[in-house]
């Protein structure tokens, strides 16, 4: 299950909107061995894509390195996807490479980049398999 709290929903889902009609990306933070997301971290999608999202190389190392020297492990990697449904694609689940992370996929296909309803789902994804767990969203 992942437990997380109401402002790092609202911060997800306002970077995803922010981004529609591309699609947004990021990792939520926290102490290693924890579980806890604590700490957002939007990032740019390198590919400026409707309907892929990549990781900048160099954003990504440096974000690494930052999470170590904080004794920090990606506890949520989020992306949006704007036209479909929040379930991941083949390629997300090619490219999903922390067995411990929460998954968050948000979908803006019925508002994109207004306010209004949005849907969010999260996945453990191991292995290629995918599996979905219950979201709990505190405060």
């Amino acid at each position: 299950m992942l437990r997380i709290s109401q402002e790092l929903v609202d911060q997800m889902v306002a970077h995803c909107r922010a981004d529609h009609p591309d699609e947004a990306c990021g990792v939520i933070a926290g102490p290693a061995g924890s579980d806890r997301p604590e700490r957002f971290i939007p990032m740019v999608n390198a590919a400026r894509s409707p309907t892929f999202y990549e990781f900048d190389s160099l954003d990504l190392l440096r974000l690494y390195r930052e999470m170590d020297d904080n004794d920090e492990v990606p506890v949520v990697v989020y992306h949006s996807h704007t036209a479909t449904e929040a379930y991941p694609s083949r390629t997300d689940i090619s490219y999903a490479s922390e067995p411990e992370a929460h998954y968050v996929l948000v979908s803006t296909r019925e508002t994109g980049g207004d306010d209004g309803p949005y849907e969010l789902r999260s996945y453990r994804i191991v292995d290629g398999v995918v599996t979905e767990e219950p979201v709990e969203i505190a405060g």
